[in-house]
């Protein structure tokens, strides 16, 4: 992450402490359709380290893939995880 130089520091101040009627958003037009919306596209949640066994050939295979196993079976489990929470609401 880029640090602030003291200058957009004290600048950033300044807007903090503007209450928020005052705020100038001219050059922002207020969006009102959200339909076209990504939830979570900037969301990066917690990675936790854990020791996990797996199937001698299973791991193989995915290393087999190239670098970034790891996330990939991450973001399989994930699809995993998020059809499962879709699939019980509808129930």
């Amino acid at each position: 992450m880029n640090r602030k130089s003291k200058k957009q520091t004290k600048e950033l101040a300044a807007i903090a402490a503007l209450a928020d009627d005052r705020i100038d958003l001219t050059d922002l037009p207020e969006v009102r359709d959200w339909r076209r919306a990504v939830v979570g596209k900037f969301y990066r949640p917690i990675k936790k380290s854990l020791a996990i066994r797996l199937d001698a050939d299973v791991l193989a295979w995915w290393k087999a893939q190239g670098r970034g196993y790891q996330t990939r079976i991450n973001l399989l489990l994930r699809s995993a995880m998020e059809a499962r929470a879709r699939h019980q609401r509808r129930a």
